[in-house]
């Protein structure tokens, strides 16, 4: 990649080409309802949406990736705790394999770190993301709501011990089941 990538916080400015970015970097995906662009705007709207934790990637001042987290809980019959949803994580398919998505996921626990969250859970491809230190949920006895593979449920603690003495069930906010 030689033009320069820069990585920013999203502008309302930025929701039509976000849309469009997330709808085309979807459309081919097999293990997807192809409706991520309708859950960003739900999630835009809700008591959930974190501004700092919307952000895009743009080269020549192009938008060519986005990535949203958002928060959740994870309860349990003893307590809660806030985390954070990674979802969507979204590159043009012009851009894709070189690194930028990896670069916004490391943007995003940066910041995410900094604001003092400790921790990000998502339902992902088994093979991508533990090399930004994902580890399946069940590491932690953190389960989502839903049927999935246990191998696609993962978590990341942006703290040291992050998620210890965490355990129970990922709570969305509603906006992720419209």
């Amino acid at each position: 990649m030689t033009a320069h990538l820069n990585i920013r916080k999203e502008t309302s400015a930025d929701h039509k080409h976000v849309f469009t970015l997330i709808t085309k970097a979807f459309s081919a995906l097999e293990h997807s309802d192809h409706k991520e662009q309708f859950l960003v705007e739900r999630l835009r709207n809700s008591t959930a949406f974190i501004p700092e934790l919307s952000l895009v990637a743009e080269i020549d001042n192009r938008i060519v990736g986005y990535i949203l987290l958002t928060g959740i809980c994870i309860k349990n019959g003893s307590g809660e705790w806030p985390s954070l949803a990674l979802a969507p994580v979204a590159v043009d398919p012009d851009f894709q394999g070189q690194g930028i998505g990896g670069k916004l996921i490391m943007a995003a626990h940066r910041i995410a770190a900094e604001s003092g969250h400790k921790s990000v859970i998502l339902l992902g491809h088994a093979e991508y993301y533990p090399k930004f230190g994902y580890v399946p949920t069940v590491n932690f006895g953190i389960s989502l709501p839903f049927e999935v593979p246990a191998e696609n449920c993962m978590a990341v603690e942006l703290a040291p011990k992050g998620l210890e003495g965490v355990s129970g069930t990922v709570e969305y906010p509603h906006e992720f089941f419209e």
